[in-house]
């Protein structure tokens, strides 16, 4: 027959009868209670803030109660600090009054704006301060910087483009032609729309500060869009007027023979600074994992993306002015040379339109694709500490580099156990025993409560840092706690 749980375990009945009764005299006496500026004056303080906000000096904070409490990031230690009250009346000790604290905190502020009205005569003193705390990363030269990947496509194809323009512009002002002047325009604009992605480069491997946090990635897509807004305005504008003129002004031409060879020069050089962007974009996209043209549509790395286009565009540019020329060298109508401008135009037009509409893009903050967010969310969702994922946000910072945010309803049983594995339970069953008086239920629930809170940081800390080793892709993980 069933044994009756009183006769076998009466110590485990009469300690649970005993929190019960407690339970119900703390409900009882207890009243509500009032959370005013008394009890708030328990909140814990950091020794900056004490400085900062009550003017205080180190050698003020020494004699004060210090508390160590759980850093909230994974790769620092626990840190001090201090009870509120505490600060408060140590800075009354040494300013004597709140009125004479006030006045100490409004000449300070004085300063702090006369600080930064004069922040550029103090730019050495603030490296001095970030070399003598460190940086996150070491700041890669720009030497290294355009020695692989993008930035020696870019440069590779500065240097092509520039003698390009130079012989370009030799050619138009030795025939005249229209079609050879929207080339030269056209190598001039990519010369200097690269020069433009060179220096965005070079920003963007710049390391994060106080008023960028996520970086200066997106210097490279802010450069990219500027590049097509100017082969629009200078490459297409420039040959749509050129070619316009030339349908209403015709002018005879003098030999293309000059013009000829160096659309050919033009052709092998561009040729090659395509197959450069090429080969560099479909290692990147192996590396990946995605197609040739899913890279090239995500507009992943902007400045191969520029390159590589301006590039397709330079050599249906050289094919199609040599084509226009020939009509004209063979019929003698300057017309055919005039629409080989507008053509060119036409063709600047098409490639700047698209930079434009996927910079834009990719500036405004867009969603990675659903198969990675779902991916991210699965893995949260199958810990035993997560009761459910809402709210889920996954965004593409650029550069292969993304940014999750999520709201996570956690397990309170999951959590609470975790807490209870670290903890002596016997000992905690002899502070239950003690217990005989409300206010002594108040403070064994408040002490272990906190001790849960803290847990539960310490459970979205591992959330986090799992999944960026996970997913090294994930820069920046907010895990918001329902």
């Amino acid at each position: 027959r069933p044994v009756c749980c009183c006769k076998s375990h009466p110590k485990v009945v009469c300690l649970i009868l005993v929190v019960l009764c407690a339970i119900v005299l703390f409900r009882a006496v207890l009243k509500k209670r009032e959370y005013g500026a008394k009890y708030t004056q328990n909140n814990f303080i950091t020794a900056v803030r004490a400085m900062n906000e009550f003017c205080l000096k180190p050698s003020d904070l020494v004699q004060l109660r210090k508390i160590r409490r759980r850093s909230p990031h994974d790769d620092t230690e626990a840190f001090t600090v201090f009870l509120r009250s505490d600060v408060e009346a140590k800075a009354l000790e040494v300013w004597g009054s709140q009125e004479a604290l006030a006045r100490e905190r409004s000449l300070r502020k004085e300063e702090e704006r006369e600080y930064q009205e004069n922040i550029f005569r103090n730019q050495q003193l603030l490296k001095e301060y970030k070399d003598f705390w460190g940086n996150t990363k070491p700041r890669s030269g720009p030497r290294a910087t355009f020695l692989e990947g993008p930035g020696k496509v870019v440069m590779v194809a500065i240097c092509i483009n520039g003698l390009n323009f130079f012989f370009k512009l030799l050619a138009w002002v030795y025939t005249g032609s229209a079609s050879m002047f929207s080339e030269a325009i056209h190598s001039l604009a990519d010369t200097c729309n690269q020069a433009l992605l060179a220096l965005g480069i070079s920003q963007s491997v710049r390391n994060p500060d106080a008023g960028h946090p996520y970086g200066f990635t997106n210097m490279r897509y802010i450069a990219s869009l500027i590049s097509g807004v100017g082969i629009f305005m200078m490459g297409a504008g420039l040959s749509w007027y050129h070619g316009i003129m030339g349908l209403l002004h015709p002018e005879p031409m003098e030999s293309l023979l000059w013009a000829y060879c160096i659309l050919a020069g033009s052709l092998v050089s561009e040729g090659a600074t395509l197959l450069v962007a090429v080969n560099e974009i479909k290692r990147s996209a192996q590396l990946h994992g995605v197609s040739f043209y899913e890279y090239v549509m995500q507009s992943r790395d902007p400045s191969t993306n520029v390159v590589l286009l301006e590039d397709a565009a330079a050599v249906l540019g050289v094919i199609m002015a040599a084509s226009c020329m020939g009509l004209t060298s063979l019929t003698g109508n300057p017309y055919y040379d005039s629409l080989g401008s507008l053509g060119v135009g036409t063709l600047l037009g098409a490639v700047s339109t698209f930079l434009i509409y996927t910079n834009t893009e990719a500036l405004l903050g867009r969603s990675i694709q659903p198969e990675r967010v779902q991916k991210l969310t699965e893995f949260l969702e199958n810990d035993p500490a997560v009761r459910a994922i809402h709210d889920v946000k996954a965004t593409d910072l650029g550069m292969s580099k993304v940014r999750f945010k999520a709201e996570v309803d956690f397990d309170g049983r999951v959590v609470t156990r975790s807490y209870l594995e670290k903890q002596d339970i016997d000992q905690i069953l002899n502070e239950i025993q003690l217990v005989k008086t409300p206010e002594e239920l108040e403070s064994f629930m408040l002490k272990h409560g906190e001790n849960i809170i803290d847990t539960l940081g310490v459970e979205v800390d591992r959330l986090e840092k799992e999944l960026k080793q996970r997913n090294p892709e994930v820069r920046h993980v907010d895990l918001e706690i329902l």
